[in-house]
């Protein structure tokens, strides 16, 4: 027997050696657990008293995959040779070509480096409804162990390409009907039957596969390399280009050949800047749950199991859906029946949405559609878990709802709001609960949007907020949580990309090219065509909030209310910025220009009257830095619990490029120096919406980072 912290092997009087990956929670790969792999392997191998070999997982996982430390130790130091030898040295030499088999005993999930191990065993046994998958392309880089030879030779190059592109798993009975899995059993038989399977291919019983020189499932060459033509069309980034290049490799030369493609490429690709932004990205998503003082003093999450929605608007009916996609009963609550089964509808329609996308098949819609029950009376919400209120931004509804809900609710259900401009303590004003009060902002449409700001006031109790972490983790969204301000972290850091494109037109800047920056930059949608399609009402709204909150440092422009004036309403009426005719692709109104002409000789900001002259990087900078600046004063005043929770906040809930880190990652790869010499400039030249922030300044002076780390 041999053991060590992470890896152990037992030989059996059968002859076959057990060897069991155990390091929780995930089992995951650290070097010196592959030395021992590795050594276990060889020990096996030579051992007179193995004919074969069974690899398994402790705790009912089989193996996360590698040990992320291990690419942040790679990140740290820039040195590719602190990566493990394990593609070749370990799955090719010694599970593939050692003169014993191994068979995979799968249970829970097999993911990255954990399922490459199991496609390099000679045969893989999983328990039902275990995960299976290569999400290695989501962080930046490609399966460095084989996954892009191994997959397709076992599972087709279609499917194989999709689940690499994709980066989802699938479950092992979807393995099992593909030829990835050999056999599903319970978790009682799964060791038995894997050891048997084992001994059966040691004696010849069954065939030794060695995936790696499997062709039958390739088909036709040319057929594969049309798979990979279509699939570069669609992908076109440069990560996902470089894996389906490394596929052709193994194609056309070989499973060894494109195996030492692979290697090269992901050693390539590991030091990238976009893998070390989505790396942070990872990290700093788990770091989101981790509150001092809240979770970390021994509280216990109580379950959510019924919750009721007040209000089935937009924002309700999105709510509720997220919900009961998650198995929560919900009661939805309206004021008539009219606007009850407009809410209703309105959910079916978003569950509607999740079929045509192949998410829910009709049966399952109609068993979640059964969670939901509309009601008209506050007396139907007397035994939920907590309450949701979604209605219009109105303070004193939202002050006489709390009031009503507090009478008949029981003494711990929480009292949520989806308030995005409110403060929490004035709609909790007229309460006696304010400790169970707290904002849980969704961001629209909710039931596809992943991130939740849950808000917490002065007086919001610890175990709510554990509480509500754990069930927004449950509706599989990503919870940050922050204080009770202006536009809590999200619209308060990104209040600024609401003005500074209106500035840059007021300077003469033209704002299609404004559009096409930021798009190319990796934002989905331009600024101006974010308002042709956010509508102009809540453009404005969201203006006059921050000018009122800010009015220090907030720009007012009249461009948005001329637009309005001159009959434009955005995609809302086919005319804004751009035209938009029978959902056909928007085209740019360049008849608009003579309104942005008004509006400059309006504001009078242009220096002589002149539009100024500026590169497509400064147009990025005078756009983002104003952000990132804001963004300082949200860490400054504690609104986040970290800097990194900023980065979550700017991904999922701006859309920011997630292969950048988020926007304070980012200003760092910059340089806090540089950002705050550049604000002071345009300060200077034009005006308080520039002004650095006193935290930015400190930074720089003191040549500390902005504070994108976990």
């Amino acid at each position: 027997m041999a053991n060590n912290a992470s890896i152990s092997m037992e030989i059996g009087n059968d002859g076959v050696a057990l060897i069991t990956m155990l390091n929780p929670p995930v089992n995951a790969l650290t070097l010196s657990a592959l030395e021992e792999l590795k050594r276990c392997y060889e020990e096996a191998i030579d051992s007179d008293n193995v004919k074969a070999i069974v690899l398994s997982g402790a705790d009912g996982r089989f193996c996360g995959g590698l040990d992320i430390s291990v690419v942040e130790n790679v990140h740290k130091h820039g040195d590719i040779s602190l990566l493990p030898d394990a593609s070749i040295g370990l799955v090719v030499n010694k599970m593939e070509n050692g003169k014993k088999p191994s068979v995979a005993a799968i249970q829970g999930f097999a993911l990255g480096g954990g399922l490459e191990l199991a496609m390099g065993c000679s045969a893989r046994i999983a328990t039902a409804e275990s995960d299976l998958g290569l999400p290695e392309l989501r962080l930046g880089v490609i399966p460095g162990c084989g996954g892009t030879q191994r997959l397709p030779r076992l599972v087709g190059t279609s499917k194989a390409v999709d689940m690499l592109m994709s980066s989802k798993t699938i479950t092992s009975e979807e393995g099992k009907q593909l030829g990835l899995i050999d056999a599903i059993v319970s978790s009682e038989e799964l060791l038995t039957v894997a050891r048997c399977r084992a001994l059966d291919i040691a004696e010849g019983r069954q065939p030794n596969c060695n995936s790696l020189q499997k062709t039958d499932k390739l088909g036709p060459q040319d057929e594969s390399l049309e798979i990979l033509k279509s699939a570069r069309q669609r992908y076109t980034v440069s990560r996902y280009k470089a894996c389906l290049d490394v596929i052709e490799e193994g194609i056309i030369s070989g499973g060894y050949s494109g195996v030492l493609k692979e290697d090269k490429v992901f050693k390539e690709l590991v030091l990238s800047n976009t893998a070390k932004g989505l790396l942070h990205v990872f990290l700093a998503e788990r770091a989101t749950t981790k509150v001092p003082g809240v979770t970390d003093i021994g509280l216990t999450p109580r379950r959510i199991e019924k919750v009721a929605v007040v209000g089935g608007g937009l924002m309700g009916s999105g709510i509720a859906t997220a919900l009961i996609i998650s198995n929560i009963n919900v009661v939805l609550k309206e004021i008539n029946h009219e606007y009850l089964l407009k809410a209703v509808t309105s959910v079916e329609a978003n569950l509607q949405g999740f079929v045509t996308r192949g998410k829910l098949n009709q049966d399952k819609m109609k068993r979640t559609l059964s969670l939901l029950k509309g009601t008209l009376d506050y007396e139907d919400l007397k035994d939920v878990d907590m309450v949701i209120e979604a209605v219009n931004e109105n303070v004193s509804l939202k002050q006489s709802i709390f009031e009503d809900i507090e009478k008949i609710c029981t003494s711990e259900c929480i009292f949520a709001s989806n308030t995005s401009t409110i403060s929490l303590d004035v709609i909790g004003k007229r309460t006696s609960s304010q400790d169970r009060i707290l904002g849980i902002h969704l961001f629209s449409p909710a039931h596809l949007m992943p991130l939740v700001e849950i808000v917490r006031t002065e007086t919001t109790s610890p175990q709510v907020i554990v509480d509500v972490i754990k069930f927004t983790k449950i509706l599989k969204k990503v919870p940050i949580v922050v204080k009770n301000c202006t536009g809590f972290a999200v619209n308060r850091s990104f209040f600024p990309y609401m003005q500074g494109p209106d500035l840059l037109a007021n300077l003469g800047v033209d704002i299609f090219r404004i559009d096409r920056v930021i798009t190319e930059f990796g934002m989905r949608l331009g600024p101006f065509q974010l308002q042709d399609l956010s509508g102009y009402g809540i453009f404005l709204a969201g203006v006059k909030e921050f000018v009122a909150a800010f009015p220090d440092r907030a720009f007012q422009s009249p461009l948005v209310q001329l637009m309005v004036e001159n009959g434009r309403e955005g995609k809302k009426n086919g005319k804004g910025y751009y035209t938009y005719n029978n959902g056909s692709k928007p085209e740019a109104d360049h008849s608009v220009i003579q309104i942005v002409e008004e509006s400059m000789r309006l504001t009078n900001i242009a220096p002589g009257g002149k539009p100024i002259s500026v590169t497509d990087e400064e147009i990025l900078q005078m756009i983002f830095f104003p952000v990132v600046n804001e963004a300082c004063r949200v860490i400054e005043e504690g609104i986040v619990v970290r800097a990194s929770d900023i980065d979550i906040a700017s991904v999922h809930g701006f859309k920011f490029p997630s292969e950048t880190g988020g926007i304070m990652f980012w200003a760092d790869t910059i340089g806090y120096e540089y950002i705050y010499s550049k604000l002071k400039s345009w300060h200077e030249a034009y005006g308080d919406f520039f002004k650095p922030s006193t935290f930015l300044e400190q930074r720089a002076a003191n040549g500390l980072p902005l504070g994108g780390s976990c």
